[in-house]
């Protein structure tokens, strides 16, 4: 069986001249795994209540050019990154029932966030710190004996990409039927649409290319990275950055509160590793066998 990486995919096809079929699906589905030197890496499967969505090796660029409307110096120099091992993502943001499941088993520090009102349920756990987005980790990591973790901040920016070059995985507008954020507001022409001024179920969008959905608005994402300024100094290899800032971390995606151009796939903020706020949230991932592949559906 030959394979070749197409967009963070794995396209597969017999030598004898089957078609080759694409792969980007849940840890919930069956799968198999073949590694490069044909031996067989089963990775432990993540507990399909999480959701685990499998992501393949891949290269993209990095940021936004000098062209794209509304960037900021933060967003540059546009890099080449090179992401040579699979990992695997939640499917959606962390929710306050999976929250909630934490805080009941003794996780969590026994810290239950407000959800302002708007629900719990399948609503993206919001107030969250980066340090209580690592409490929650630790608890499931001792529940599950796997290892998850934050995204890198250039992980993060591949899977939003999704094989796309534009400001959004969506193109180069969004709509707010595309994503939940501040629609009163345009970005580059786009239609206005409704400011729901709140949070909405995980999934209530379509996904991205890659089967995942609410990158763009609904709550900001904390990633692993400490802040630096620019791009500059980046790895290029899909590794969260340790240097820098450390007591910042970078948040991605935007939320329900933010203009358009403030959910485009290389904005990029910072906070403070304690600050809570009603639109701060998170997502999991998880490394895998580093020339895992997936080969097919049993």
């Amino acid at each position: 069986m030959e394979f070749r990486v197409n967009r963070g995919v794995i396209v597969l096809g017999l030598l004898a001249g089957c078609g080759g079929t694409s792969f980007a699906q849940s840890n919930s589905e069956r799968t198999q795994v073949v590694s490069i030197d044909r031996h067989q890496i089963l990775d432990k499967k993540s507990p399909s209540r999480l959701n685990m969505v499998t992501i393949y090796p891949g290269q993209f660029q990095m940021g936004s050019p000098i062209h794209e409307a509304r960037r900021e110096r933060t967003e540059g120099p546009v890099q080449t990154v090179s992401i040579d091992y699979t990992f695997e993502v939640g499917k959606y943001e962390v929710t306050f029932a999976d929250w909630d499941k934490c805080v009941a088993s003794g996780g969590c520090n026994g810290y239950r966030p407000s959800d302002v009102g708007w629900g719990r349920g399948k609503r993206p756990v919001v107030n969250i710190s980066w340090n209580d987005a690592q409490s929650y980790i630790k608890w499931l990591n001792k529940k599950t004996g796997l290892k998850y973790r934050l995204l890198s901040e250039a992980e993060w920016e591949y899977i939003a990409r999704a094989g796309t070059s534009s400001p959004f995985s969506t193109g180069h507008m969004i709509t707010t039927q595309q994503a939940n954020f501040n629609g009163q507001k345009s970005y580059q022409g786009s239609p206005l649409g409704p400011y729901r001024r709140q949070t909405v179920e995980v999934g209530s969008y379509s996904a991205n290319p890659y089967g995942l959905h609410d990158l763009h608005g609904n709550a900001w994402e904390w990633t692993q990275d400490c802040w630096n300024d620019t791009h500059v100094g980046n790895a290029k290899n899909g590794k969260p950055r340790t240097s820098g800032d450390c007591n910042y971390r970078v948040m991605k995606g935007g939320s329900w509160v933010n203009r358009p151009d403030d959910i485009r796939v290389a904005q990029r903020q910072r906070y403070t590793t304690d600050y809570r706020y009603d639109d701060y949230g998170f997502r999991i991932a998880r490394t895998l066998s580093k020339k895992a592949y997936l080969a097919s559906n049993e």
